[in-house]
């Protein structure tokens, strides 16, 4: 006698329906990519209490005028000088937010995901500019504030409610974060951490240093195109000669920072993984 096994219920296959990648999503994933970056919270904390102390540190040995004292130290914007330090952080910082994905092949399964290449720049750009504008814009206020405390201990010292200081501090913020994604363009452009950060400290440091104190007057005017020299002229109270105005240096930062985004989008447009 045989036993007939019952017959199985058929199979329904759900259709899967997939959504496209949004903006959105796009930059909640950047932002737990950001997250994960061990170096990034090292070199945002190191800009942030390095603007405080340097700017306290200045504040006390600028708290008596003496004739050693440079012009440059006695002016509001002398206890922002942490700004080379933080140029030097969040520059790398930006090269590192991008370049680490290509060292780590993680650039694949990006693109993978976002095909459009695109919001994955725009999502990078929007993560980068949040964290660092909560984290240094407050610093820079700070900073300020601390070193202009210990100054008014002995001398008069200035407010944030005086003329133009405001925009200093502001400005100084502003500049960082400006430089944060020249050095994120870097990064897309040379797609190598080694290589990203040469061209970033040459664009920053070496060439302005070359054109402006090795090449004559006419290296000079050319020096004060690059980004740090023009960002100078509106984070310092004291305008130096070969220096542009503070609404042209503004200008001419802002010029970088959507020249090196456009050809990063470019770049991601027209190049393979």
């Amino acid at each position: 006698m045989s036993v007939t096994a019952p017959a199985s219920p058929p199979i329904r296959h759900r259709a899967v329906e997939s959504q496209p990648v949004t903006l959105h999503s796009a930059i909640a994933s950047e932002w737990v990519k950001f997250r994960s970056l061990r170096s990034g919270a090292f070199m945002l904390a190191g800009a942030a209490i390095g603007m405080v102390a340097i700017g306290m540190i200045v504040g006390w040995n600028t708290r008596k005028i003496s004739p050693s004292l440079d012009p440059e130290d006695i002016v509001a914007s002398a206890v922002l000088q942490g700004y080379y330090l933080g140029q030097l952080l969040l520059g790398s910082l930006g090269v590192l937010f991008v370049s680490a994905e290509y060292s780590t092949g993680m650039i694949r399964s990006t693109m993978a995901a976002v095909p459009r290449r695109i919001p994955v720049l725009l999502a990078k750009f929007v993560v980068f500019v949040t964290a660092t504008s909560i984290t240094i814009l407050p610093s820079c206020v700070i900073a300020f504030v601390a070193g202009q405390g210990i100054i008014s201990r002995t001398r008069t010292s200035y407010s944030l409610g005086d003329p133009g200081v405001l925009r200093l501090v502001l400005g100084t913020g502003f500049y960082l974060v400006c430089i944060g994604v020249i050095g994120a363009s870097c990064g897309w452009l040379v797609r190598n951490t080694p290589g990203a950060l040469v061209t970033y400290f040459a664009i920053i440091l070496v060439l302005p240093g070359i054109f402006g104190n090795v090449l004559g007057n006419w290296g000079k005017d050319i020096a004060q195109y690059f980004p740090s020299e023009a960002g100078r002229s509106f984070v310092s109270g004291l305008h130096l000669p070969y220096t542009l105005s503070t609404w042209a240096g503004f200008t001419v930062l802002i010029a970088w920072v959507v020249i090196g985004l456009a050809a990063s989008a470019f770049s991601l447009r027209q190049r393979d993984i």
